[in-house]
C-alpha cells in the first residue's frame, strides 16, 4: 500500500498489534499457518478491530524481501520522528531524572534496533539520532526492536551539537562514550538527568559533538579486543545508568 510501513516477524507485529492498533491498516498471515504465534495474532488483530488478510507466502516475500517475516507483516501509518522542540518537551515533562541515548551517526540498521531495545529495556526516555547520514526507522529497524520502535520516542534532529547544548540547558549532563577515557563508567556519576552519548561505528563521536560533553567515559577492556559493537556498549553503558538510579533510590538519594 503507497504510504504506508511495513513490519514484519512476530513479535514486532504483535508489538504494534498491541501497542499502536489504531495506525494498523492490514495485517497479512501467511496461508497454511495455523500454529499458537499466528493464532494470537489473529486473536488480537480481532480484539483492536484489526483488518486480517490471509495472503501466500510468496506475496509476503515480495513485500519483504530477504527478510525473516516469519508468516506475519503488517501495513501501518509511518511513525514520524520527533522534532528537536518534541525531544525537549518530552525531558521537561519527565516525572524522574532523564535518561537519553543519543547515537552521534549510527548507519547500520541492526545496530539502530538493538539500541532502541535495549534503551526501552532500560527505561529510557528517548533515543536521539541526526536526521542525516544516520539510520533512521526502516522496517529493518523496527523488526530488531522487537516493538521498542513503537513504545519508545526516537527523534531526528537537524543538528546534534544544538539538541545536545539544548538537553544541557533543560538541565541533563551530557556524558560521551569514548575509548581511551580516563574515568570508567563505573567511576562516573551516572544517576542524574543524562544523555548517554555514543559515536558512529568506527568513527565514534565527531569533534563538534564530543565538545558538546560535559565528560566522557570509557568501558574497561581487559580482553584482545578494543571496542564493543555500539549496541553492547550502550546496553552497558545504560545499565549502569540503571544501576546506579536503583541504588540511589534505595538509599534515598
Amino acid at each position: 500500500m503507497s504510504g504506508a510501513s511495513l513490519v514484519w516477524g512476530l513479535h514486532a507485529v504483535r508489538a504494534v498489534l498491541a501497542r499502536r492498533p489504531g495506525q494498523v491498516l492490514r495485517l497479512l498471515l501467511a496461508q497454511g499457518r495455523d500454529d499458537a504465534c499466528i493464532g494470537e495474532l489473529r486473536q488480537l488483530a480481532a480484539e483492536q478491530g484489526c483488518t486480517v488478510a490471509s495472503v501466500p507466502a510468496a506475496e509476503l516475500e515480495r513485500l519483504a524481501p530477504g527478510q525473516a517475516h516469519q508468516g506475519a507483516l503488517a501495513e501501518v501509518r509511518p511513525t514520524a520522528a520527533l522534532n528537536e522542540d518534541d525531544l525537549l518537551e518530552l525531558v521537561a515533562a519527565a516525572p524522574a531524572p532523564a535518561l537519553v541515548l543519543v547515537l552521534d551517526g549510527v548507519t547500520d540498521p541492526h545496530n539502530l534496533g538493538a539500541c532502541l531495545r535495549t534503551a526501552d529495556a532500560a527505561g529510557a526516555l528517548a533515543v536521539v539520532a541526526p536526521r542525516d547520514r544516520a539510520a533512521g526507522l526502516t522496517p529493518v529497524v523496527r523488526k530488531v526492536a522487537a516493538g521498542a520502535a513503537e513504545s519508545l520516542p526516537f527523534a531526528q534532529v537537524t543538528n546534534l551539537a544544538r539538541t545536545l547544548r539544548e538537553l544541557k540547558e533543560a538541565g541533563l549532563w551530557i556524558v560521551g562514550a569514548e575509548a581511551g577515557a580516563p574515568r570508567t563508567l563505573f567511576e562516573a556519576d551516572l544517576a542524574g538527568p543524562l544523555a548517554l552519548v555514543l559515536g558512529a561505528e568506527g568513527s565514534g563521536m565527531r569533534r563538534l559533538t564530543r565538545e558538546c560533553c560535559d565528560f566522557c567515559v570509557s568501558l574497561p577492556m581487559r580482553g584482545a579486543v578494543e571496542s564493543l559493537n555500539v549496541s553492547v556498549a550502550a546496553g552497558v553503558l545504560l545499565f549502569e545508568a540503571l544501576r546506579q538510579r536503583g541504588a540511589a533510590a534505595a538509599s534515598g538519594g
